[in-house]
């Protein structure tokens, strides 16, 4: 199925991605930004924040929002 991924971290990018039936919220963010914490961004499904469990259906819109700025004073 395919869905609207929008990757507000660094430069930012939308494009639409295929994903399998069934992939949840966890699963892709694992995917697309290995090594990095969930709990370090704002994550949206439909403009909506979503559960890690939630499941992803087709024509969906995800975005990945980071809440800490690397560099960014306190």
């Amino acid at each position: 199925m395919q869905i609207l991924f929008i990757n507000n971290d660094g430069g930012g990018f939308a494009d639409h991605i295929q994903v399998a039936d069934g992939t949840t919220v966890a699963q892709l963010f694992a995917d697309k930004l290995p090594g990095r914490k969930p709990a370090d961004f704002l994550i949206r499904v439909n403009r909506l924040p979503a559960a890690d469990d939630q499941v992803l259906q087709g024509g969906d819109r995800l975005s990945f929002t980071p809440t800490k700025i690397e560099g960014a004073a306190a």
